[in-house]
């Protein structure tokens, strides 16, 4: 039936009963959408032990038991009507939320689609209460004794008895409960200091004791995320980052493992999704996805949580200053993913003559051959210079006559891993790999990719120092652009010349571009300027153009890495090793790959089942 043959009513008030159901569309989408709000009002009541309990995937029952501080009798039936609430009562306090819930209209809107009965008990209670049902102008919810430990519980059956067509939108029963428990883990993830069971149809599917964040997301996010972390702890002002992030190398292919909280509610929001992203787009191909458990915190006036009724989204005050902390916070943590990111790093050395040219010629600074090896290196083969067709070097190693002299030199004591995590090169395989001994065994290194990370990096760090090279076009680009375009270069004309853009208003409806970067010259002049005014209205800078200027030079640094199946001298390949330790982000090539790997003494003892 089309709108325009409905029947004319007069306008009239709707019933609570229907406002409430109109409500609950958008608060209980599914399931678990009411798992959601019950974990968030038992945790703003204090709780520190909730139990879950569903029954073919929530639709049939989802009783949720919590020890916090209960609802008096005189309460309850307040508890059920709509927008009531004990967390906040002006204007002042909704800008301020402080607690997960706020709005007064989760336990009216369950209520409304489905049966629900809610059951507390305070500390100066002798027995627990409890309240059924919907409440209407008409009928008022009885409050009756009833059994029940101090705190909480909310059992809510046959979700969207009274509302059938929603009822055939929900998935199966496997695919609801599959939700409910990531809603669950989620909550759990953002309090390890509370206690969290899960049940499904009676049986028991998970339980996280208290404990602190490390140990509670290695039960969640499993061994493969804890073994494969860096802590993540920064705070700058009013903003502090905190948690843990997953190595670049431990990488997935889907962003199922990416939990971003702010004052401990969970949230999926574009601008912080963004700035994690781009601060792994050095150390990560483009279709993996970090993991990650990360927790901002901030004063609640700097934020607004109250913009999507599902509470998922939030708005911040100054979008620019949080994205680019976030950004910055995640990216020196990432340029700690080296061999020496917990250990000592030697200090730089000019580089000898002739010893490394294809390294000396593209750096500024270089590091020297190291001669001295853990006791036991050079002495496993007489023929140990022979690997390398290396030359007598006698002038670098105190008048020794032969390369095992050189490299052997007269250290008989074993060096820590924290002054050379890479041991020291024992030979070339294939052209391609350098296998050293360190004191935990054997390491390979892809000598390409790890040179190519070391010249990107340098590239990137000289580029920096500079001003940006701008190149002004001989006949400037001229596009079609919409009031938001044309208004966001006009107000942002200082920030697109800190870029390397001259970006001109010629009508109300035509911008010109007559200057980029010159390191893009040779990218889409009208596509560049677009994706630059688009980020710096969203991000308040273009992380497009960093993207871009990194893949330009990560090319370069490509080009220019040593080669397969060029022959490489021992100083040579120990050169490289002392790089790598010196090199920021130095375990991932500039496409995320490993730039080498650790064989210890045990995995190598397996391989000969050695001690069996």
């Amino acid at each position: 039936m089309h709108a325009s043959s409905q029947p004319i009513r007069p306008i009239q008030p709707l019933s609570d009963q229907l406002i409430s159901q109109i409500a609950a569309g958008e608060v209980v989408e599914r399931p678990s959408a009411v798992v959601k709000e019950l974990l968030e009002n038992a945790l703003d009541a204090g709780a520190t032990q909730i139990s879950v309990r569903l029954e073919q995937g929530g639709v049939k029952r989802i009783a949720i038991t919590d020890n916090g501080r209960g609802i008096a009798p005189e309460q309850l039936p307040l508890a059920l009507a709509r927008h009531a609430t004990s967390k906040i009562n002006s204007l002042t306090e909704l800008e301020n939320v402080a607690t997960l819930g706020f709005r007064g209209e989760a336990l009216a809107s369950i209520a409304s689609v489905a049966q629900l009965t809610l059951t507390s008990r305070t500390a100066d209670a002798q027995h627990a209460w409890e309240i059924s049902g919907v409440q209407t102008i008409d009928q008022k919810s009885t409050v009756a004794p009833s059994s029940g430990a101090l705190g909480t519980t909310v059992d809510v059956q046959d979700l969207y008895f009274n509302t059938p067509a929603r009822r055939k939108f929900l998935k199966t029963e496997q695919t609801e409960f599959g939700h409910c428990a990531e809603v669950v883990r989620r909550i759990a993830l953002s309090r390890p200091d509370v206690s969290f069971s899960l049940s499904h149809n009676g049986r028991t599917i998970d339980h996280w004791a208290v404990n602190d964040i490390a140990k509670r997301s290695a039960h969640i996010l499993g061994n493969e995320f804890s073994g494969a972390r860096m802590p993540l702890e920064e705070a700058a002002g009013p903003l502090r980052l905190h948690g843990f992030i997953g190595l670049p190398t431990a990488s997935k292919a889907r962003a199922d493992a990416q939990y971003f909280y702010v004052n401990g509610r969970f949230v999926r929001d574009k601008l912080l999704t963004h700035a994690v992203r781009s601060a792994y787009q050095d150390v990560l191909h483009g279709d993996r996805y970090p993991s990650y458990v990360i927790s901002l915190d901030l004063d609640p006036a700097l934020v607004d949580v109250n913009v999507h009724p599902s509470k998922i989204e939030v708005r911040f005050r100054d979008s620019r200053a949080v994205h680019q902390f976030v950004f910055h916070a995640v990216s020196r943590a990432l340029a700690q993913t080296s061999a020496t990111a917990f250990g000592a790093v030697p200090s730089p050395t000019p580089a000898p003559s002739g010893a490394m040219p294809w390294l000396r010629e593209q750096q500024q600074t270089s590091f020297a051959p190291q001669f001295n090896t853990p006791y036991g290196v050079a002495q496993t083969t007489a023929s140990y210079g022979a690997l390398f067709g290396a030359e007598t070097i006698a002038d670098q190693s105190n008048g020794a006559s032969s390369p095992l002299q050189a490299f052997a030199g007269n250290n008989t004591q074993a060096l820590s891993d924290d002054e050379f995590p890479l041991g020291f090169a024992l030979a070339q395989l294939h052209g391609i790999f350098i296998l050293a001994q360190n004191t935990k065994g054997l390491v390979l290194v892809d000598m390409h990719a790890a040179h190519e990370r070391i010249l990107y990096e340098q590239l990137k760090n000289a580029l920096d120092d500079n001003a940006m090279q701008v190149q002004p076009l001989l006949i400037p680009i001229t596009f079609y652009a919409d009031g938001v375009e044309v208004g966001t270069a006009e107000d942002n004309k200082d920030i697109l010349q800190s870029l390397g853009f001259d970006i001109a208003a010629l009508s109300p409806t035509t911008l010109a571009v007559r200057a980029v970067p010159a390191l893009l010259k040779s990218a889409d002049a009208q596509t560049l300027a677009r994706d630059v005014l688009r980020d710096v209205r969203e991000y308040g800078g273009s992380r497009v153009l960093v993207e871009r200027r990194n893949e330009l030079l990560g090319t370069l640094a490509c080009h220019t890495a040593v080669r397969a199946n060029r022959t490489l001298t021992g100083p040579e390949m120990n050169a490289l090793l002392r790089q790598m330790e010196a090199t920021e982000r130095a375990d991932q090539c500039n496409h995320g790959r490993p730039t080498w790997v650790q064989l210890g003494l045990s995995d190598l003892d397996k391989l000969f089942e050695r001690g069996r």
